[in-house]
């Protein structure tokens, strides 16, 4: 590949090919290769972030007054100063059970290596750690087993769920469980994973199931709780609670928000803003307060604001000459940008070719091998961690004193001693230690901050083999089958590479001015932001978890050359794993070519539709033959038909737009037909009895008259479903479909339950009417269709679905550019998108998978194509 900079693996699988829908490469006559990028499924389905404007909606809000108003609100932000209490408490639990399992087992193999590096027993030793760690990550791939979503970070999946993508089961209350118990084992099993990455999924599970006061694991306890019934709700406590998980792993509120903003929402708003920092501070507090008084016994101190701390970095004050970073600085930390870069496009590529390997050839063999692979990792994680720290480790001198006149720093709220603390002496002699065993045999959150903090402790040879063996590890280990984390991996990782860098330059350079601890975190921000290429909400935690303003810049530019670099050779780790996962996941915004697509170009013709008043026969048909979650609701305009046919710009455009639909209308009849042949009833028929058409207008009338005088004239009662047939003129084929609106699968099906209906010899207004709170009462599960007892149902019965659709839904005209189209359906949260012509008639609708960047791309080469 030309110009390529990056490793050949980077160039290789990782470079950013066009993809093809399957639909395209069966007209092409190619076949899709295994290494192809995964295309985006269509079983994922969307969440109604779109508020449905019907009448029960519009009663609620003509009875809510300023009072009530006050009220709800007042409500919102009692739950989310709740979820951020609760996801500070959630921390609080996986960081006291981590600590006390790290401890008990690193207090005992410790007090073994001792006894036996005289007694040369040290393969004891390895037994007892090996013992330790295999309990502890079998435990966790269990978890996993009971909850395969409650694997991995959660933070690829949080990014789908508020980006408008329904994944099955990423919010319930037992992979809440299956995730916090998940994590400290994992973590405490010694497998090179992060506790922080599950934090963010665990605090959105407690924003999106605290509110609704229910729970699915435990169905008898309900509340009678109305409030925030709907998926727009839930999306916002959700984003609160991702930002409180943000919060409580670095103590940093201001970058939990940002990062709420940046790497997860398609929407925002200022009310919204203060509402998720708030959250952030209550979790950030929570957590603090607990953690301070149970480590140092002072309760109300706030001495440990997250589970990460940075420590302070600071100079000793008897050195003048000492500076945390100058502005020579900003050159080496450009370049360390850059390789920053480079080796996280190398992790990614390198993981997403074991994501694929373990999809092949992992994931489909029985579960039981998914536990077998994660008890492998952690084999050899332990034994690469022993033998290293035994064979590889280099015995260094003590001394109370730094070589280049900096002092030893010290954590907030402890002293340089208890830094100090975290030296191992394994395997060396009487006033040395062990500098790999420092690193290894520690908790990851004491190694990043020897390295921080340290100075003149660290070979070399040390950090670049540390550096190797952690890389590899951490490679392997994130995608299996255990909750796992991967901010703290990233960040020690890098922060030896940086170490590495500050050792090279004092050692070969002669630049003895330079601050150890200040390219251990610029090293650390590079390689995270290569491997995650996230940029203001990362400069932010770092900053904050640092206390240290004037490190500012050198991180934001760090950060910035770090994405670009990656961005060259492939995306970030977390949107590789959506794209493996095939979830359709919209980016913020499309290329500048996609505007030569229109609306038309995009859009899906073929609809399945519903009339204003349709028979309980017809709907249980379209609703057991179609998988669609939204219906446009239409009525056949037949008194315009003439005017319409006289072959202006208008009807041009809709014969057009509906050629490709006419067989489709016909076979949708037929399969309506073949469905409700298994219906309990002999009165069954594919259309109605009875139908009064409409009088033909004067051929003279102003059309533009009619349209407007059709606003104020109410629905017809009752249409045929008749199939399009070859006798039939063309003026029947392209019979105009005036729309009124569109009715979710989930209200159809609800109405069908509660029977919501009228007889024949009734009018519609005699039909029950339903509240919201009765509509919303099922959520977020709704009735299935096939679940439904026919029997209890009448088939000649209609329904009128006026009162329950939407009549007002955002559309588009077929001619508008694409960039508009995805502009609105994003920036909206869309799930559904008509497109009307001009005269009002709908001529297709857009989803989201109409706006992935592989359909658009198939779209585009048939554009070409066709030119």
């Amino acid at each position: 590949m030309a110009g390529c900079g990056a490793p050949w693996c980077c160039c290789r699988c990782c470079g950013e090919r066009d993809s093809r829908t399957p639909e395209e490469l069966t007209i092409l006559g190619e076949t899709q290769e295994e290494d192809d990028e995964i295309l985006p499924r269509k079983d994922y389905e969307s969440l109604d972030y779109d508020r449905c404007i019907n009448d029960p909606y519009l009663e609620v809000l003509e009875s809510m007054d300023n009072k009530k108003g006050r009220r709800y609100e007042a409500v919102k932000w009692v739950m989310v100063f709740a979820i951020g209490v609760c996801t500070g408490l959630v921390g609080l639990f996986v960081d006291f059970f981590v600590r006390l399992f790290s401890q008990l087992k690193f207090h005992v193999v410790q007090t073994s290596v001792e006894e036996c590096s005289e007694k040369g027993c040290l393969a004891v030793s390895l037994l007892e750690l090996l013992g330790f760690n295999l309990t502890f990550i079998f435990l966790a791939s269990l978890l996993v087993l009971i909850e395969p979503v409650a694997a991995g970070s959660g933070i690829p999946e949080i990014k789908c769920y508020l980006n408008g993508v329904k994944v099955p089961g990423i919010v319930r209350l037992r992979t809440l469980v299956c995730k916090a118990l998940g994590v400290l084992f994992s973590v405490a099993g010694g497998l090179f994973v992060g506790k922080e990455g599950p934090m963010i999924h665990s605090g959105a599970i407690v924003g999106a199931g605290l509110p609704q006061f229910q729970s699915i694991s435990f169905r008898k306890i309900q509340f009678n709780f109305p409030y925030f019934r709907s998926d727009r709700d839930k999306r916002d406590f959700v984003s609160a609670g991702a930002a409180a998980g943000v919060a409580a792993a670095f103590g940093a509120p201001i970058g939990g928000t940002l990062f709420s903003l940046e790497e997860g929402s398609s929407f925002w708003n200022q009310g919204l803003t203060w509402k998720v920092l708030f959250c952030s501070m209550a979790a950030t507090f929570t957590l603090n307060f607990f953690r301070s008084g149970i480590q140092f016994g002072s309760w109300g101190s706030f001495q440990l604001p997250g589970l990460l701390n940075f420590g302070e970095f600071k100079c000793s004050d008897s050195d003048k000459k000492c500076h945390l970073w100058t502005a020579m600085d900003l050159g080496f930390f450009i370049m360390m940008g850059i390789v920053g870069g480079l080796l996280g496009a190398t992790f990614n590529c390198l993981n997403k070719r074991l994501a694929k390997y373990r999809m092949r050839n992992v994931h489909p063999k029985p579960k039981l091998v998914r536990v077998l692979e994660s008890l492998l990792v952690c084999l050899t994680t332990t034994v690469v961690v022993f033998v290293a720290s035994m064979i590889l480790g280099e015995c260094r001198q003590m001394s109370s004193t730094n070589p280049s006149g900096n002092s030893t720093l010290s954590l907030q709220g402890s002293s340089s001693e208890d830094v100090n603390s975290s030296i191992k002496t394994f395997f060396c002699p009487n006033e040395t230690y062990n500098d790999m065993a420092t690193l290894f045999f520690n908790p990851q959150e004491s190694a990043i901050l020897q390295l921080f903090h340290q100075d003149g402790t660290f070979s070399p040879v040390t950090l670049s083999l540390f550096f190797l063996l952690y890389f590899l590890l951490s490679c392997w280990t994130y995608g299996s089958s255990v909750p796992s984390g991967l901010f703290v991996p990233s960040l020690l990782c890098g922060a030896a590479f940086g170490r590495l860098v500050a050792n090279l330059l004092k050692s070969y350079i002669g630049l003895d001015h330079i601050y150890s601890g200040t390219f251990a975190l610029i090293g650390a921000a590079a390689f995270l932001g290569g491997v995650v290429r996230m940029t203001i909400s990362l400069t932010v935690i770092l900053i904050e978890s640092t206390n240290e303003i004037t490190y500012g810049l050198p991180i934001m530019i760090t950060l910035m050359v770090a994405k670009w670099t990656g961005d060259f050779f492939n995306k970030g780790i977390y949107d590789i794993h959506v794209t493996l996962r095939g979830v359709p996941l919209l980016e913020w915004e499309t290329e500048v070519e996609m505007d030569k697509l229109r609306a038309s170009d995009i859009m899906e013709p073929n609809l399945t539709y519903v009339y204003p008043h349709t028979r309980i026969q017809s709907l249980v048909s379209i609703l057991r033959t179609t998988v669609h979650h939204a219906f446009p609701v239409v009525t056949e305009n037949r008194g315009n038909e003439k005017e319409f046919m006289k072959g202006n710009q208008l009807i041009s455009n809709n014969i057009r737009f509906k050629k490709s639909s006419i067989l489709t209308r016909a076979g949708e009849q037929r399969k309506r037909s073949q469905s409700m042949k298994s219906y309990p009833s002999s009165e069954l028929r594919n259309m109605c009895d009875e139908h009064v058409a409409p009088e033909e207008p004067p051929e003279k009338e102003d059309l533009l008259q009619q349209m407007l005088e059709r606003r104020y004239t109410p629905y017809p009662n009752l249409y045929p479903d008749q199939s399009p047939s070859e006798e039939w003129t063309m003026e029947e084929r392209f019979r105009p479909l005036t729309f009124h609106g569109l009715i979710l699968r989930s209200q159809l099906v609800t109405l069908l339950v509660r029977g919501v209906c009228y007889s024949e010899s009734q009018s519609s207004t005699s039909q029950p009417r339903l509240s919201y709170a009765e509509m919303a009462e099922d959520y977020p599960r709704y009735p299935d269709i096939h679940d439904l007892d026919l029997t209890l149902l009448t088939p000649r019965m209609i329904v009128d679905v006026t009162p329950y659709m939407n009549p007002s839904p955002f559309t588009v005209s077929p001619n508008t550019h694409a960039s508009q189209v995805f502009n609105l359906f994003r920036t909206m949260g869309l799930r559904h998108l008509p497109v009307v012509n001009a005269v009002g008639e709908i001529v297709g609708i857009i989803t989201r998978h109409n706006l992935t960047h592989e359909f658009l791309q198939a779209r585009l080469r048939q554009h070409y194509q066709t030119i």
